[in-house]
């Protein structure tokens, strides 16, 4: 019902964006109708024709554009070229842009970027991803995966990429993530955050800072190389920087949907990261022990804070309910399967 909703609203302020897109051509044709129709009203009056009122002239020549007259042909030469005139004026003024409006309308394929955008267009609190490579695939499906909804931005998407993403329902814009109306077409004033994937430090910062400057609310998690330059943005910006395209992709799709999560570290070989998770109302870890925990995703929880009492390494016995905030030691893998869990 949801997806159905969604559909229609899109196509809705699609078919507004067309017609404001033709409002000249109907504007034209509008008024020419309206005019033409006052002329021929005033002369029939005067050479008594049977018209009744302005609005039946104005019918007559509507009709007269299809070449269906709703009167019989006049017998005055003047009312004769309006029957003649007409078709042509409709022709000149609103044929061919009826026509070109009727096949973007019903092809929509035909103007991709502005479909994905319509859709964009009805989503409140997503994840808008820039840079659909390895990394912003991985991020994207496991978002996907915890049930978030995402807006792709790529000026080049690869085809077999773009299909699979397209696949979840995912709306892809193809374009420039630099420019100000991708960004508002991506609908990033009601986003929740905005995950940069691009291989190049200096575009992700600009993208960065243009979508702050439209949303200052919005989560920036970005993908810096530079460890100390990631350091810096974190500190003055407040950004979520991240690197390590191997094994990143959890830990972007865990920092987006709002997990607190450590860049991983590296012990005896095995790439850990700390995070910080809320066991939801409805989570199916509600009754569970830290123990069973533990065993079913392969991490190690060190610390359970629930009513502002922690409890530092708690034992394996301890059930966990509602609204516990839990610190969580594990690879990003597990840590992300276990975020699915707590929602």
């Amino acid at each position: 019902m949801k997806a159905f909703l969604r559909g229609w609203r899109a196509s809705w302020r699609d078919t507004l964006l067309l017609v404001r897109e033709f409002r000249q051509p109907l504007l034209v044709f509008s008024l020419t109708i309206l005019l033409t129709g006052w002329a021929y009203f005033e002369l029939a009056q005067k050479l008594h024709e049977p018209v009744e009122s302005m609005a039946e002239a104005i019918y007559l020549m509507l009709t007269l554009t299809f070449l269906q007259p709703s009167q019989d042909f006049p017998n005055y030469l003047i009312l004769q070229v309006f029957y003649f005139l007409m078709p042509v004026l409709g022709v000149l003024t609103l044929a061919q842009g009826l026509a070109d409006f009727g096949v973007l309308l019903f092809n929509r394929r035909a103007r991709s970027k502005e479909w994905e955008m319509a859709v964009a267009s009805t989503f409140s609190g997503h994840h808008i991803l820039v840079g659909l490579g390895h990394l912003g695939y991985r991020v994207t499906d496991q978002l996907h995966d915890l049930g978030e909804e995402v807006v792709v931005i790529e000026l080049n998407p690869a085809a077999d990429m773009a299909g699979a993403i397209q696949k979840m329902g995912i709306p892809i814009i193809h374009d420039d993530a630099t420019r100000e109306h991708v960004l508002d077409g991506a609908n990033i004033k009601k986003a929740k955050s905005i995950v940069l994937c691009i291989q190049n430090d200096a575009l992700n910062l600009k993208i960065a800072l243009k979508a702050r400057s439209l949303n200052p609310n919005v989560q920036v998690i970005i993908r810096i190389f530079d460890e100390d330059f990631a350091e810096s943005l974190h500190t003055q910006f407040g950004f979520t920087a991240l690197s390590g395209t191997g094994i990143a992709a959890p830990v972007f799709a865990a920092s987006a949907a709002g997990a607190d999560i450590t860049n991983p570290i590296t012990i005896e070989g095995e790439a850990l990261s700390l995070a910080r998770l809320t066991i939801g109302p409805q989570s199916k870890l509600v009754g569970k022990t830290v123990g069973d925990v533990e065993e079913e995703f392969s991490v190690s929880i060190i610390l359970v804070r629930y009513d502002h009492h922690s409890d530092l390494h708690p034992k394996d016995a301890r059930q966990l309910k509602r609204n516990d905030q839990l610190a969580v030691l594990g690879k990003p893998a597990h840590l992300h399967t276990l975020l699915h869990e707590c929602r």
